[in-house]
């Protein structure tokens, strides 16, 4: 894909004042080929032509929605290596993490919706034989979905797969280091029949730019991010002009509890992929572990071990366990976090620099650091790299205040044999999903985001639809 185009109103198209921007290959830092740079025109004419598609698609019966979604997700398998190659080329994460993880859940997603909203009813409550209640669910409009670079067409799918189940039509804008799953998808999507003008991709930027466009429009009835924090912040300032309807999943800063009755081999294992899998650029990593002091060292000496056993390098090799960072300027941002860890007192056991077999990309080598107070900015902030803390604890309640001191609530995870502390523990996080003794095990029949400045609303079955459809009361006197 050496020319990445906008998809608007079922053609590819570039922009119209011919801007471009180079999308770079973050395993090497070659330009991979250059992306159309879209702003207000391209935002303007993607949300006409989703406002026109949306009187046929949201009448359409929801079997025939249904058949098309499945379609896609054949035609996403079908697909599966060129769309694996791909994320891989534009996120720096390893080959087989996307053949295994981002284009099977991507395919998943559209199977799951489509199933699931062949089966979704609502409320109906008789008032003794005074009058009749039912409840009547439809489509909202146009939907703003943008989504992040670090599971780009996972997540992606995650929004357009109930948006489009629902009967609404989108406009996507995707991270612009990942342009080019989102642009294959909308290929994909024209094959498998989606009329002209339901899903709408515009590349480019946020503030000033296509992102603050799409917000900020007047015929954008709801706006669904995937991101951090601040991006989070400014969206809905922007959505609140006209009262958008908004879904936030944003960042986390999520603890790994780890008693002394776990079992140690299977807590070690799983931190070791919570904290480092995708390069730790998951909103869900366990990037702040807790171990209880009894086990403290033995699970150190384990972690340290494991992580200087990880292969990190080229991701197209099959050998290969951690990828490169996303951007340049992302891996000095991580870089950065380190250094400060550093001066204010953290000691780092294993990693912390670049691997000097890697000469080329942005790589960084999985990074351990303890001694550190729970009040540091890297206990605090969320880093979205290979790096982590690990902090020893005496007794469940400092433990329980500890992982809550912080304002992000994503996620955690509870490593104990003791069912009672399991579940007591539980029920005193502040979390938007919980895992004990695993980690991104994941029904997506449940709900799915963040508490605190982690997001707002859920995500995933009916909750999902919750966000895309109004509901509608219709009273009858009887």
């Amino acid at each position: 894909m050496k020319l990445v185009q906008h998809f608007i109103d079922g053609r590819f198209v570039e922009s119209e004042n011919g801007r471009r921007f180079v999308n770079v290959n973050p395993a090497t830092g070659d330009v991979l080929g250059e992306v159309a740079e879209g702003g207000k025109p391209e935002i303007d004419r993607a949300v006409a032509a989703a406002r026109r598609a949306f009187g046929e698609w949201g009448r359409m019966p929801v079997a025939k929605r249904s058949a098309i979604l499945n379609r896609i997700a054949d035609l996403i398998e079908e697909r599966s290596e060129e769309l694996a190659r791909l994320e891989t080329l534009d996120t720096g994460k390893p080959l087989s993490l996307s053949r295994t993880l981002d284009i099977p859940r991507a395919a998943y997603n559209f199977r799951f919706f489509a199933a699931f909203v062949k089966g979704l009813g609502t409320e109906a409550f008789q008032m003794d034989d005074v009058a009749l209640n039912y409840v009547l669910r439809r489509p909202v409009g146009v939907a703003g979905l943008i989504s992040p670079w670090n599971l780009p067409l996972l997540l992606l799918t995650w929004k357009v797969a109930p948006c489009l189940a629902a009967g609404n039509t989108c406009v996507i804008k995707p991270a612009e280091l990942t342009p080019m799953t989102a642009t294959k998808l909308a290929e994909i999507c024209q094959e498998a029949g989606l009329p002209d003008g339901v899903l709408n991709v515009v590349h480019g930027f946020g503030p000033d730019a296509a992102g603050s466009a799409l917000t900020e429009h007047p015929d954008v009835n709801l706006i669904s991010l995937t991101g951090e924090t601040t991006t989070g912040k400014a969206v809905m300032r922007a959505a609140a002009t006209n009262l958008k309807r908004v879904a936030f999943e944003l960042g986390g800063k999520n603890p790994n509890i780890i008693f002394a009755d776990a079992d140690l081999d299977d807590a070690v294992e799983t931190t070791v992929r919570s904290s480092f899998s995708n390069q730790g650029e998951v909103c869900l990593c366990g990037s702040r572990v807790y171990v209880e002091r009894p086990i403290y060292d033995e699970f150190l000496r384990r972690m340290v071990e494991k992580a200087k056993g990880l292969v990190v390098g080229d991701p197209f090799d099959e050998k290969t366990n951690v990828g490169a960072l996303i951007s340049e300027e992302h891996l000095h941002r991580v870089e950065g976090f380190i250094e400060r860890a550093v001066k204010e007192g953290g000691r780092i056991l294993v990693g912390g620099r670049r691997p000097e077999h890697m000469t080329r990309g942005y790589y960084l080598e999985p990074t351990i650091i303890v001694d550190v107070d729970r009040r540091c900015e890297i206990v605090q902030q969320e880093v979205f790299g290979p790096v982590i803390t690990v902090q020893p604890f005496d007794s469940e309640e400092e433990v329980i205040e500890q992982a809550n001191d912080t304002h992000y609530g994503l996620s955690a995870t509870i490593w104990t044999t003791n069912l009672k502390r399991a579940h007591r523990v539980a029920a005193r996080l502040e979390a938007g999903i919980i895992w004990i003794n695993t980690w991104f095990l994941r029904d997506l029949r449940t709900p799915f985001g963040g508490m605190k400045q982690s997001g707002i609303g859920r995500e995933g079955g009916v909750h999902s639809f919750e966000f895309f459809t109004e509901l509608t009361n219709v009273c009858v006197k009887l």
